[in-house]
């Protein structure tokens, strides 16, 4: 039998830190853990069997903010004992009252073990027979039902019992000691479907998967025990998620938003000699596929992918921000595999991981758009245009107000002769020197390329995680989609812009299915009868590098924005940084849990009251057809 690691110098130590509410974080020999984030009127336990394996099962509670991890060897007992009681009295002398609950495997499976799997996955809630909280019961069960789980819905039982330990093992508190610290203890059996149970190997991505979920239950069932039985009262169920984040999270967040700074693929993949190349295909009379220089790479794909897979992720114990940093790291790898595959028919499938396909609503939305909207209207009228500089001025002028609000911003606005359009990179405006701007499109890209792309990335690199400032995986569409609906609220998005998106949309299509440059031009050109200058605009950039597919998430994502809106979602929340929408709820937790802070800038139109009344419509429920419909009548 191994002696406890716990004793009374380390129990006294634990109170004093804990009556300060400091931060407790402690490796126990030969096994266990402390950690103690910040006072909250709960405990989880996990006892880990002293004869059998229990792959998986002690990584659980690691989302928690407040957890033991012990060893169940019967000699430890009355050690585990007093340290769980000596926390309790912590957490309930401010909170007036504790909730213990301890989770175990169903079975904790012999190596060996030819018994099968569970299967959609079980759960037994075990509550005391006398003061059961019937509400945090309540709770837990419509949140174990209401989750996504591996391998189906699951079945659910509870069960009153004196007794709410794990099989041979003594309860960790007294009902005498329960009484004193007002405590109610709990208890849940799994069925651990996230291991083989021959070889007692966890399958990692349900591991993943079950650990996230089963964390939004356990804070979920916490949140309804503070309101109901005991004195706090936190905001939301994320807030009861641990504050602080490790090494690793700080590590492999630095490095990965590094590696990210590297390199711009959309600049690395922007022809250089766009209009030399423009006037080469207009002399050839539309025949000839142009040709495109790039500028040189300065980064080396192989040097790169060995310091992204050499981040310590798989070390990250939050299993928010594992995903997050995971997907980050994948969408890397197959950018920076892009950037040495450019100009190669290797780009293309390299685009469709990233960018995905246009789906067929999204091809039809397209073609409705062309079909509704006239080729020829006088809202973008080019012989009432600025120049490039005169634009330039313009943009200088939003960024000087933004920054009068965040004096941290150090956006620079740049006229260069290698740019064929606009376009934001790393934080810094970028304008072709060849650009005219119609008057009427001004305000609608000044909020697009500085009111969305540049404020998104200054309101992410204020935030702690260097994530939100490169941008976390997927964010590009979202980043379009936003900087289309601010177009719509400023009340500069025409009707030859919205053809512009539709045909982007077409144009990837044509691509996709084996079009050269050629096919793709004409598409446009003769069919949907785009200028000749406009059907090569939209041409050169889904063609550019090989294959370039990205130009379909402008429409995807506007109308993604517009749905998400049209359901509650609030705009700000979306302007944190460059995030994807699938992230949103992720950074919401991430602010509950004061991992991240609020935004220091927020767009300037959202001060405008004829943009306030487009946002209200959008909240009350549009979609594009809708806004093109309007833009005609």
């Amino acid at each position: 039998m191994q002696p406890s690691p716990i004793d009374r110098t380390l129990i006294t130590d634990l109170e004093e830190a804990l009556s300060r509410n400091r931060r407790v974080r402690r490796s126990l020999e030969p096994w266990g853990r402390i950690y103690i984030d910040h006072r909250q009127p709960a405990l989880c336990v996990y006892r880990k069997p002293a004869n059998m394996r229990d792959s998986g099962t002690e990584t659980l509670l690691l989302g928690q903010a407040s957890f033991l991890l012990l060893p169940a060897d019967k000699s430890c007992h009355r050690a585990n004992r007093d340290l769980v009681e000596a926390i309790l009295g912590q957490f309930s002398a401010p909170f007036g009252g504790v909730l213990l609950l301890e989770l175990w495997a169903d079975q904790a499976t012999p190596v060996g073990s030819d018994e099968a799997p569970a299967s959609p996955p079980r759960f037994h809630i075990m509550a005391p027979r006398h003061g059961s909280p019937d509400a945090t019961l309540e709770t837990l069960e419509k949140a174990i039902l209401a989750e996504h789980w591996p391998h189906g819905r699951p079945h659910l039982a509870v069960n009153y019992t004196d007794r709410c330990a794990p099989p041979g093992l003594d309860p960790l508190i007294t009902r005498p000691g329960a009484r004193r610290l007002n405590c109610v203890p709990l208890g849940l059996r799994i069925a651990p479907i996230y291991r083989d149970p021959k070889t007692s190997n966890t399958f990692p991505p349900v591991l993943r998967s079950f650990r996230r979920s089963l964390g939004h239950v356990l804070k979920q069932g916490i949140f309804t025990f503070a309101h109901t039985e005991s004195h706090y009262r936190p905001g939301h169920y994320h807030e009861l998620g641990a504050h602080a984040v490790s090494r690793e999270v700080w590590t492999s967040d630095r490095k990965l938003a590094a590696i990210a700074d590297m390199f711009d693929l959309v600049l690395h993949l922007t022809p250089v000699n766009a209009g030399g190349a423009w006037r080469a295909f207009r002399r050839g009379r539309y025949q000839r596929t142009p040709e495109f220089h790039y500028r040189p790479q300065t980064v080396d794909a192989a040097s790169l992918k060995a310091l992204l897979y050499r981040l310590p992720i798989e070390n990250i114990d939050d299993p928010a921000l594992y995903g997050l940093f995971a997907e980050k790291r994948d969408e890397l790898d197959r950018q920076i595999t892009m950037l040495s595959d450019r100009g190669t028919a290797r780009v293309l499938p390299g685009s469709l991981q990233v960018y995905e396909r246009p789906d067929k609503s999204l091809l039809d939305l397209a073609r409705r758009l062309l079909r509704a909207v006239p080729a020829h209207t006088a809202d973008d009228r080019r012989a009432d245009s600025i120049d490039s500089e005169a634009f330039a001025q313009c943009a200088r002028k939003e960024i000087a107000k933004m920054r009068s609000v965040h004096p941290r911003l150090e956006a620079k606005v740049q006229i260069r002769d290698d740019i064929p359009g606009i376009m934001v990179s790393a934080g810094d405006l970028l304008i072709g020197r060849q650009v005219r701007m119609p008057r009427a499109r001004i305000d609608a890209t000044i909020q697009h390329e500085v009111g969305t792309h540049i404020l998104t990335y200054y309101n992410g690199l204020a935030q702690p995680l260097r994530q939100l400032h490169s941008g976390t995986a997927g964010y590009e569409e979202l980043q379009e989609g936003l900087a289309v609906l601010s177009e719509f609220l400023v009340g500069g998005l025409s009707r030859p812009r919205l053809r512009v998106l539709a045909g982007r949309v077409l144009a990837v299509e044509s691509v996709i299915e084996g079009g050269d440059f050629i096919d793709t031009f004409r598409l446009l050109h003769e069919k949907y009868d785009f200028s000749a200058s406009g059907a090569f605009s939209i041409t050169m950039r889904v063609h550019r590098g090989g294959g370039f597919t990205k130009d379909a998430i402008y429409l995807r994502g506007f109308v993604s924005v517009l749905d998400r809106i049209g359901k509650g979602l609030r705009l700000e929340d979306l302007l944190l940084g460059k995030i994807s929408l699938a992230h949103a709820p992720i950074m919401k937790e991430l602010t509950w849990r004061k991992v991240l802070k609020p935004a220091p800038l927020r767009p300037s139109y959202l001060d405008d009251p004829r943009a306030k009344s487009r946002l209200a419509a959008a909240v009350k429920g549009l979609c594009v057809m809708d806004i093109a419909e309007d833009l005609g009548s």
